[in-house]
């Protein structure tokens, strides 16, 4: 029963990750949409995809790790 915990687990947290990522990779739909470009665009503005993959990368590294955890600690008190 713990591995389908921990299974369940793992597929929360993917979903909580990928979710905001495929929100932004979906095209946006042109139908009846005006799109107009603002003359005064931020500075700060730049292509932030591998902020967002470095995310997922950790997510996936510390949800393996969890997974892997066999969790056969034994007893210290006598």
């Amino acid at each position: 029963m713990p591995f389908l915990k921990k299974t369940a687990a793992i597929l929360a947290a993917t979903s909580v990750v990928t979710a905001p990522v495929a929100a932004l990779a979906a095209p946006v739909a042109a139908q009846g949409v005006d799109i107009s470009s603002a003359s005064d665009q931020s500075e700060l503005s730049g292509n932030a995809s591998w902020i967002i993959g470095l995310i997922g990368l950790i997510g996936g590294v510390t949800a393996m790790v969890l997974a892997a955890d066999d969790n056969d600690d034994d007893p210290v008190s006598p």
